[in-house]
């Protein structure tokens, strides 16, 4: 006498069911009921999945099982064992909330809802109910939940705390993008997220009045340990004036920045900065690229017409007596006729 397979009392807010005979036979009778769907699943895979009607069970709309059982002991034989899960296709509600940190280790509390459905039963079956063996709706809710808050924690972790108190819509449309494709993963469609609520320590939230000015949060952390030192220094035993003078002063100093090389000014000796073009204390030209004084050998500026140190004019060519050619200074014989140029 076949048998008639049916999820009987499903409540409102029940997502999966397994059919607890798994001895099944040509010619029962599968009913599928509608935003139902009913997966086949053995040896910890999922095969043919039914939609809503009334499914007589044959090798013709069982093909991927039937080809698995024909290899281990022939399609003919009756009963065959395989898992049967139904699953709802109605949409639900999740709850998250969870503790983390944003990306400067400010500690954040979070909790709110996510609305989702089964969208490939397939996979949700393959990844979640049977790969998992959460079989029940209450160890499916625990474990998106579970799923969901380990995703958004590190999802929350790379924004600041002003991004995620300023910005909290901006960050919870970045999140949910993060999380669909997470869901999407295990055969789920994620809806809609809404943060109900984010809260972090007394601490921190005094400080978002200095991040919200724009203070760095390391700065901000610097100037509490110099408040926190001088209140415990004021407090100690036989403090008095000059107490923790040893001490104070360094946290009161900005962070050190790294120094710029400088460039020496050839004829003063002052110290520059490398960009500078002039020497800042007698206004001599820092970028010497010019000829060399004949006389004392000083370096002087392009275009210059006598030496900046002894006053002696400055040859910038010379001419060949034989053929009246252009020479550089220093020549011995002209480049053009050879000529032994008079030094």
């Amino acid at each position: 006498m076949p048998k008639v397979i049916e999820w009987v009392g499903a409540k409102e807010g029940d997502m999966v069911w397994r059919y607890p005979n798994e001895e099944i036979a040509w010619g029962d009778v599968l009913v599928v009921h509608e935003y139902e769907a009913a997966v086949f699943f053995r040896d910890g895979k999922a095969y043919d999945v039914f939609r809503a009607g009334r499914h007589v069970l044959t090798t013709a709309n069982l093909p991927l099982l039937t080809k698995v059982l024909s290899i281990i002991s022939g399609f003919d034989k009756v009963p065959f064992r395989a898992t049967i899960v139904f699953v709802s296709l109605k949409q639900f509600q999740g709850r998250f909330g969870a503790q983390g940190q944003t990306k400067e280790l400010a500690p954040l509390k979070f909790y709110g809802s996510f609305w989702f459905r089964v969208e490939d039963s397939n996979l949700f079956v393959n990844e979640v109910v049977g790969g998992q063996g959460v079989y029940t709706t209450e160890r499916l809710q625990e474990f998106l939940r579970g799923y969901f808050n380990e995703r958004l924690i590190d999802t929350l972790s790379q924004y600041s705390l002003i991004e995620v108190y300023g910005k909290l819509d901006e960050t919870s449309f970045l999140a949910k993008n993060v999380l669909y494709d997470a869901f999407k993963r295990i055969g789920l469609e994620l809806i809609d997220v809404k943060f109900e609520g984010i809260d972090t320590t007394p601490e921190w939230r005094d400080r978002l009045f200095y991040l919200r000015t724009g203070v760095l949060a390391p700065e901000v952390l610097r100037m509490e340990t110099v408040q926190k030192t001088a209140e415990s220094l004021s407090k100690s035993p036989g403090a008095a004036v000059g107490a923790g003078i040893a001490i104070i002063p360094p946290l009161f100093q900005q962070p050190t920045t790294q120094t710029q090389p400088m460039v020496l000014c050839p004829k003063c000796g002052f110290q520059n900065p490398q960009t500078a073009k002039f020497c800042g204390n007698c206004g001599v030209p820092l970028q010497v690229a010019g000829p060399s004084c004949p006389k004392c050998g000083t370096a002087n500026p392009t275009g210059a017409k006598f030496c900046m140190n002894c006053g002696s004019p400055l040859q910038t060519s010379n001419k060949c007596n034989r053929c009246g050619s252009e020479v550089q200074p220093g020549m011995k014989f002209c480049p053009n006729c050879g000529e032994k140029l008079v030094q």
